[in-house]
């Protein structure tokens, strides 16, 4: 299936953008502080979720020249993560 470069350049930084914010905003946190810190786990629940969901819309050919990283994990991250979130309120 042909995919568009402009595209897929576009949901590799996003990606790369939302691991750095995640990481940005749960520095130095343990994960007692992060889980009791509402507007911080919102946050970075979020960018798990746009993770998940570029990472979704990337060619399989691409996906397959990089078999070390955890393309599936990915995907299914914003799932978990909505699901763990829903079922905590």
């Amino acid at each position: 299936m042909p995919f568009d470069p402009d595209a897929v350049r576009r949901w590799l930084d996003d990606i790369h953008h939302h691991i750095v914010l995640a990481q940005t905003f749960a520095e130095g946190m343990s994960y007692d502080a992060l889980r009791d810190d509402l507007r911080t786990t919102y946050a970075v629940t979020r960018c798990l979720e746009i993770i998940s969901e570029a990472s979704r819309r990337l060619p399989e050919a691409l996906k397959a020249r990089h078999p070390s990283i955890q393309w599936r994990g990915m995907a299914a991250a914003g799932n978990s993560m909505a699901s763990v979130i829903i079922g905590k309120w």
